[in-house]
């Protein structure tokens, strides 16, 4: 009998020299842009660039010092490419802020010192999740307490006291001078609910059942889970009035049930029964009828298309290589710091600084799914990958809403737009992915070798 030698596994270098080199590179790549900001809207650098900068070095050692000694093996892209995303949202969100300075003068809103603070709190959960989780492999334990946290989180916003209504979507919680969007938070429980479940039933689930067209479509009694969650997506887009939410928790689950069972039929149903429900609402509800209408005629401009055709107009304006930052006029846009940051980015960056964003996004996402890949236990191969997803759908539901490839959603660009249960939500989904990643990179522990005590035994009775 052979037994598989330590020599024989893959191992993985922690790599951690080349995460210093990429965050200090990403340092530069935000002080830069503040500096770019500054001389192009006051024509000199700010004053504040060198605290600034001394303070970013500091945050940045230490995440990075806390990465090298919690999760040595974990992925050295990861935290780079967030740093990035996350300081090229601030500066634009200060060019901005000075623009609203010049129309308004010192009672204008200003955004960027409550991002950096919202930042600051987003590194200390994400150092705080990697303390607490440990082993991934236990969040399965918890499998349905975090589904009815999910549950909960999802109809806080429609109690009457603390959910309040915002630009006509119910999606927040406001506790005192503070305001909390809980489906950021309530789509990382969903993730983590889906993995355990699916890890357990995806063997029934994976049962084909009749075949047409060269697809094996899932038997008819297997199609409760899906129907709940498709309940549940409908739910919040009637209920909440929010369609990229809708989409986001009802894709997450249709994209983790392919992945967990490998059978294309639940794409097909699951689309299907999405597209049904969704014009199905188109013609039942006033406001997402108007969303549709909004997505098909923006023109001529009224107040409903009025936030879309600007975007689009200063997109266009930014051309190939944009105006430069500071430059442009990304203030005319509504919520140009928060929905529309996007079009902010393509405005003063032009095409091939938003393709550039969306680079970042698809190599997060990238060492996500590789993540999954190397993962050696189905319930992190299926967080991670869903994790990944996650951001994937996120990303697409926004630029789509923003470039009217699909209808304007209210979701947020992740790590860049204004918001702190955004930042917050996404800098604990990155912890969570170095973790699984951690995990899977690191040497397999040795085996002891095999004694004779411990051999099969033939007893002859």
């Amino acid at each position: 009998m052979s037994t598989p030698t330590p020599s024989s596994a893959v191992v993985y270098r922690k790599r951690r020299g080349a995460e210093a080199v990429l965050v200090a590179l990403a340092l530069c790549i935000v002080i830069a842009a503040f500096c770019a900001v500054g001389l192009g809207a006051r024509d000199k650098i700010p004053g504040f660039v060198v605290g600034l900068s001394v303070c970013l070095v500091v945050i940045a050692v230490a995440t990075h010092l806390v990465v090298r000694f919690i999760a040595p093996y974990a992925d050295p892209v990861l935290v780079p490419l967030v740093v990035t995303l996350n300081g090229l949202g601030v500066a634009m969100i200060y060019r901005i802020d000075l623009a609203e300075i010049d129309k308004s003068g010192a009672d204008a809103n200003q955004f960027a010192g409550r991002q950096v603070l919202w930042t600051v709190l987003g590194l200390a959960l994400f150092v705080a999740v990697l303390l607490i989780v440990r082993d991934h492999r236990k969040l399965q334990r918890f499998t349905y307490t975090f589904g009815l946290v999910a549950f909960v989180l999802l109809l806080l916003p429609l109690l009457p006291v603390i959910g309040t209504e915002i630009n006509g979507a119910r999606i927040w919680v406001r506790v005192g001078a503070f305001s909390l969007q809980p489906g950021e938070f309530a789509k990382i429980c969903l993730a983590i609910f889906f993995a355990g479940y699916l890890v357990v039933k995806r063997d029934a689930l994976a049962l084909a059942g009749r075949r047409f067209m060269g697809i094996d479509f899932p038997r008819g009694r297997d199609l409760g889970p899906i129907l709940v969650a498709w309940l549940v997506s409908l739910g919040v887009l009637v209920f909440q009035r929010d369609l990229g939410s809708s989409l986001l928790f009802f894709g997450l689950f249709v994209v983790m049930l392919y992945i967990a069972t490998e059978r294309p039929g639940w794409l097909v149903v699951g689309t299907t029964l999405f597209l049904g429900g969704a014009t199905f609402a188109a013609m039942t509800f006033s406001h997402v009828q108007s969303r549709i209408d909004a997505w098909l005629h923006p023109f001529p401009v009224s107040d409903s298309t009025f936030q879309l055709v600007q975007g689009l107009y200063g997109m266009a304006w930014g051309g190939l290589l944009g105006r430069g930052l500071g430059q442009g006029s990304p203030e005319i846009t509504p919520f140009g710091y928060s929905d529309f940051i996007f079009a902010s980015i393509g405005e003063e960056l032009g095409l091939a600084g938003a393709m550039a964003v969306i680079l970042m996004y698809a190599l997060i996402v990238e060492r996500g799914l590789r993540t999954a890949l190397l993962c050696r236990d189905a319930f992190g191969k299926l967080l991670a990958a869903g994790l990944a997803v996650s951001i994937a759908l996120q990303v697409f539901v926004v630029v789509g809403g923003v470039t009217r490839v699909i209808p304007l959603t209210g979701l947020t660009t992740p790590f860049m737009s204004y918001g702190g249960s955004s930042i917050l939500a996404n800098w604990a989904i990155i912890a969570l992915l170095l973790r699984i990643s951690d995990q899977s990179r690191r040497p397999p522990p040795e085996s002891a070798p095999l004694q004779m005590d411990d051999a099969t035994q033939v007893v002859k009775l």
